[in-house]
């Protein structure tokens, strides 16, 4: 039977009072205002420091305003945990200083009921922060590494030889040499194997990835020979051109520089799937990828928490103390993020543990501020 009563209950507990939106547009508007000074600051340096590429490469303006307008969604979301400790710090101690929160907490609000409109504000930045990492950062990463290595590194790689892949269980390929560009390969050849015993072998001279198909895995292939075993006896089957199904795309073919950063959360997740499927072990940085993401977006709850523990309190020296140990700790988080993921990719660390590590660390500290806190 519906409790009607704790239904009314965790309604009235779910709305906004003016206290609660007061906080919530601080805390938001601090964020936003530091996110924007901080990224028109990075712009400015950056640009400075890249005008003499951008002028030697002859790079045409129009292209520079949109690489910058593609890296700012990346640098927001890079320096999103740092600004979300710093927001609550800053707003939260001038709270205090104005003796705002004593007077919340005088008249009977608890220190639990004051966390209700920062986190929020924090669930709101998280999943702000999840989609842009998970499907617009992608996209605009992947025009600017391209103009990136178009206009400032100049380095194109356009063929790759002797690459040989499961392309699905009991199924091996191998290209002699692969055109990224034209997506095209030569000297083709796939085996099928059934209890480790070969039944088929195909080579093609020239095999070629259909790009206006609607259909992934599509390929043609030329000038190939199909020999099929069954037993003692042997079928020999040849032809000019022939359009086929293989599980394979030329992205398996070249991992390139950052490719990680260029694929939406559900494309990473499909490719960990294929590669493992293939015994490929080029999958840590992808998985650390993976579960950066999440772990990422989760953080804002971590260290909103300990930013409101804190600076809730009026202190004599002002917020110069607060400030300081945030920015300590929010350095300390980043850092811990860099060491874990480069365990995870170079020394086989879980990838999943070590995407998480520095918030578990940071669960234990917020944990121990929250109970010191007066509540």
């Amino acid at each position: 039977m519906i409790d009607k009563k704790r239904i009314a209950d965790i309604c009235k507990s779910l709305r906004l009072n003016k206290i609660d939106r007061y906080i919530i547009k601080k805390f938001i508007g601090t964020f936003l205002f530091s996110l924007l000074l901080i990224i028109a600051i990075v712009i400015v340096f950056d640009f400075n420091e890249r005008i003499d590429k951008f002028t030697s490469s002859h790079a045409p303006w129009t292209m520079i305003v949109i690489y910058y307008l593609n890296y700012i969604p990346y640098i927001v979301n890079l320096l999103s945990s740092l600004f979300v400790f710093i927001s609550v710090i800053f707003f939260t101690t001038k709270l205090a200083d104005n003796s705002e929160i004593i007077a919340m907490r005088s008249n009977g609000m608890s220190f639990n009921r004051l966390l209700k409109p920062y986190m929020l504000s924090a669930a709101l930045i998280s999943l702000a922060s999840f989609i842009l990492g998970s499907y617009i950062i992608p996209q605009c990463n992947e025009r600017r590494i391209d103009f990136e290595n178009t206009y400032l590194k100049k380095k194109h790689i356009t063929e790759v030889s002797n690459i040989q892949l499961q392309v699905s269980p009991g199924i091996v390929a191998f290209i002699q040499n692969f055109n990224i560009s034209t997506k095209s390969g030569y000297n083709f050849s796939l085996d099928k194997f059934n209890k480790k015993k070969m039944v088929s072998h195909l080579t093609a001279s020239r095999i070629q990835y259909d790009t206006l198909s609607d259909t992934r895995y599509k390929w043609k292939i030329y000038n190939y020979n199909i020999r099929e075993m069954k037993g003692m006896t042997e079928k020999i089957s040849k032809g000019s051109s022939m359009d086929t199904i293989i599980q394979m795309e030329p992205s398996d073919i070249l991992y390139t520089r950052k490719q990680q950063e260029t694929m939406t959360t559900p494309q990473i997740k499909e490719y960990i799937e294929k590669q493992k499927l293939r015994g490929a072990a080029n999958v840590n940085m992808f998985e650390v990828e993976y579960h950066r993401r999440f772990a990422s977006a989760f953080a804002a709850f971590i260290l909103t928490l300990i930013g409101v523990s804190l600076s809730c309190e009026k202190k004599k020296g002002g917020m110069g103390l607060s400030l300081g140990v945030g920015l300590f700790l929010s350095f300390t988080y980043i850092l811990l993020s860099s060491i874990s993921s480069t365990f995870a990719i170079n020394a086989n660390w879980p990838a999943m543990l070590a995407s998480w590590i520095p918030n578990i660390i940071f669960i234990g500290i917020s944990f121990y501020l929250y109970r010191r806190t007066p509540q």
